[in-house]
Formats: C-alpha cells, structure tokens, sequence
C-alpha cells in the first residue's frame, strides 16, 4: 500500500465475472489532472470491455498494480465513507440489483472496515441519506464484515 494509509478498491482482470461500470469522458481531454486525482492507481488502455461507443473509441482504466494491491489489514483498513461513496455511486447508476452485484463481484470481505462515517477520512466523501446508509450497512451485516471504531 505504497503511500497510502488504508485499502482501496481495484479492478482486478477475470475472465469468468463482469462487473457493472460507467466510462466517463475526461473533461478537456485533461488526463493529466485526472491522472493527479488518482494518482495510487495506474491507467491502462483497457481491454475486453464491452461499450458502445464504436471502434475508434479509447477507453482507459484505473486500477492498482499488483505492487500496490494487497489485502486490507487492521493498519490499512477499508474506509466506511469510502465504501459509502461506491455504494451511492452504484445505487444511483444501477439500482439496488447493481449493489447486490458490486458486493458479490468484489472479493476481499474479510477485510475491516473503518468506521469514520461521522468524521470522514475519505477526502470525496458524500453525505447519505438514511436509505443510502442502511443498504451500506445491510450489505455490511450480511457479508459479516468486521468494523472497527475510529480510534
């Protein structure tokens, strides 16, 4: 977890699962800036990703490199406003279905979860509704994943 304090999500390939996912166009073409954004992960050209945007399309993703995709631990926990973040995201683009899928094609639920929900770590953290915490949290209790107290 090079110059990080805490585990983050990445796409790892696999050519027997799919996951939901949204291509975005880079304002301004300014890889750069988003480059900045997400600086801990690499961007690749991406392969075998079905989309509709033509031939000529360049699609890229961000993911960790192997070098700095390593398991969660009671150091480098997961970040509740983090996980709060995706859940939204997903819910908002793909329905409740879609969140049932981002948690059953992720792996890694043994990890801890840090509870900073009332004083969010993640620096683009977003505020949730109650509806929006509760399916966190159902997910959470069904996966039995562990949350810490913010020390």
């Amino acid at each position: 977890m090079v110059g990080r304090d805490v585990a983050f999500l990445t796409a790892v390939p696999d050519a027997t699962s799919e996951i939901d996912g949204l291509l975005a166009e880079v304002p301004g073409q300014d890889w750069a800036a988003l480059d900045a954004r997400e600086h801990s992960y690499d961007r690749d050209l991406a392969r075998d990703v079905t989309h509709h945007l033509g031939d000529d399309a360049h699609v890229h993703i961000y993911h960790a490199p192997p070098e700095r995709h390593t398991p969660a631990t009671m150091l480098h926990p997961v970040l509740l406003s983090y996980l709060d973040v995706v859940v939204q995201g997903y819910l908002r683009e793909f329905g409740e279905a879609g969140v049932a899928r981002f948690f059953a094609t992720t792996d890694g639920w043994d990890a801890p979860v840090l509870d900073d929900r009332k004083h969010p770590i993640y620096p683009r953290h977003q505020v949730l509704n109650s509806s929006e915490r509760a399916l966190t949290d159902d997910h959470i209790a069904q996966l039995s994943i562990r949350l810490l107290p913010m020390p």
